[in-house]
């Protein structure tokens, strides 16, 4: 096999990662989103190596999978700890305290992204949608022809049009088709190519389920139980369906753990009845990295032992839960995987603010690069790339991502004046330091727990549902209506064109348009840093 992940793949990607880090943390504090990279680095990875000597689709594949890495090390860290400084802008961290939470998020991120690709994208087949697209702009790139020109004329369509909307404001973000009552919430959809090409790409399963998962929490749930004197107002209907959702994710999670010991027991049981029993260098790699992680928290932060052995328990579930959300939606809700690992944390210690804030900061960055992992993961798998190459790749890359992320973080904090400000308000940040004292209705959050695990043991999708009920509905309608177009698109053309030809079409247009957004919102992203 043809060396994968070589010196120009490496440098080349690392070249683009410093690039790729600083916009993201920038526009992750500015804006309190982080467009996914991976389109773009796809691009820009394709424009260096497609016409150099020996170059493979492997090959570039690999060089994204470097480059896109620090992006979502930078978000894990932007979401997480200027909170810390918003509760006390005094405040201070050693720097080598960051780095360690830093690098050892993102060590961990990869790791369990290894143990969990078999599964995730083998075994469910899960879409993965910002994968797929990156596999098709690549095959579009390098094949040309007919399809070629579909994806990159709805790559182009996608650029202007978000080009329109976020540069020059020509064109509104969202759309207001009802503007709601004290009874029924308004009803708006979000404006995005790139939204649109995620429901495509997602199918009808996924897509609806997150959408009825919004139509229930947003006009079934709340306008009843307003009307019923359940809630008082709009406001607690809000915070008892949000905490419903995430209790509905975290259900998941629960389902994950009990599906894992059971399995471990049948497994023992198994083990008893044979002699044979081996134990192999990957279960000890595994265990040898973990327990120097855990060893690193303990000795280089505020947390304690104890604190960082529940915490390696904590990022296990919290990176599956992530690879999985994004696996089924594109949506990698990071910074609340690392409230809720905090708070179960909090149930057995009593960590100080400066611990808690870097138990949410490890979290928020294993998730993030998990997610970031399993799209390139993806790609390479449709790619026939070697998974241990870009491993090691994503590694490096999310290492090298990790320290640099924590020196931008610090100079944009000492350039800007600090956090929670016009200029950087971080507002992801400022909802993780709200929730640091806890869920705001418990009831609500136990509720969606019991629901959420007795659906996932039942084979149903239960974060998914969980991740419509809690996000605003602009994000799920939009979603709701790419898979609804997808479908209409292929009963309109399906009669005249082969099946597989028009489910080809489908996903290069969706890939196109999701592409387009994430392109111009990174080159928007790093035109502003500058600027």
């Amino acid at each position: 096999m043809k060396r994968q992940l070589s010196v120009r793949a490496l440098v080349i990607g690392l070249l683009g990662l410093v690039v790729i880090t600083a916009s993201s943390m920038y526009v992750a504090l500015r804006m309190g989103a982080l467009p996914w990279p991976t389109i773009f680095v796809t691009v820009l990875s394709m424009a260096a190596l497609s016409k150099a000597k020996g170059s493979t689709l492997q090959e570039i594949n690999v060089t994204h999978t470097i480059m896109s890495s620090g992006a979502m090390v930078a978000g894990g860290l932007a979401f997480t700890l200027p909170g810390l400084w918003m509760i006390d802008p005094a405040g201070s961290m050693p720097i080598s305290s960051l780095i360690v939470l830093s690098v050892v998020g993102a060590v961990l991120g990869t790791l369990f992204s290894a143990l969990f690709r078999t599964k995730l994208i083998e075994e469910e087949a899960l879409p993965y949608p910002m994968g797929i697209a990156s596999f098709n702009t690549l095959q579009a790139g390098i094949k040309g022809g007919k399809g070629a020109r579909t994806l990159f004329s709805a790559m182009g369509a996608s650029v202007v049009f978000t080009t329109l909307r976020d540069y020059f404001g020509k064109i509104p973000a969202l759309l207001t088709l009802w503007g709601g009552n004290a009874l029924i919430p308004s009803f708006s959809i979000w404006v995005s190519p790139m939204a649109l090409g995620i429901g495509a790409i997602i199918g009808p399963l996924f897509a609806l389920l997150w959408f009825g998962g919004a139509v229930f929490g947003y006009y079934i749930l709340t306008p009843l139980g307003i009307k019923s004197a359940l809630f008082a107002s709009m406001a607690e209907a809000d915070l008892f369906r949000q905490n419903l959702g995430i209790g509905l994710m975290i259900g998941t999670g629960l389902g994950v753990f009990f599906k894992a010991v059971a399995s471990r027991l049948s497994r023992q049981k198994k083990l008893e009845e044979s002699p044979r029993f081996s134990f192999n260098t990957r279960s000890l790699g595994v265990l040898l990295i973990i327990a120097f992680a855990t060893l690193l928290l303990a000795l280089g932060t505020e947390l304690g032992l104890v604190e960082a052995l529940v915490l390696m328990a904590g990022i296990y579930l919290a990176t599956y839960l992530s690879g999985m959300l994004t696996g089924q939606t594109g949506i990698n809700p990071m910074e609340i995987f690392a409230i809720l690992v905090l708070l179960a944390i909090q149930l057995i210690s009593k960590p100080s603010i400066i611990a808690s804030f870097s138990i949410a900061a490890v979290v928020a960055v294993a998730c993030g690069l998990t997610g970031d992992v399993m799209n390139d993961l993806k790609s390479g798998y449709l790619l026939g790339t070697d998974p241990r190459q870009q491993l090691v790749g994503e590694g490096i890359g999310g290492v090298v991502g990790a320290v640099l992320s924590v020196f931008v973080l610090l100079v944009m904090k000492r350039a800007f004046g600090g956090f929670g400000t016009e200029a950087l308000p971080a507002p992801q940040a400022a909802a993780v330091s709200a929730m640091v004292g806890g869920l705001g209705h418990i009831p609500a959050f136990l509720i969606g727990l019991g629901i959420g695990l007795a659906l996932f043991l039942a084979n149903i999708p239960s974060a998914t549902l969980g991740l419509g009920v809690y996000l605003p509905i602009y994000i799920s309608s939009i979603m709701g209506l790419g898979s609804l177009l997808a479908i209409i698109f292929k009963k309109v053309f399906g009669s005249k064109t082969a099946k597989e030809t028009i489910a080809e079409q489908t996903g290069l247009i969706a890939s196109g348009l999701l592409g387009g957004e994430g392109i111009t919102g990174v080159i928007i992203a790093i035109i502003s840093m500058f600027g």
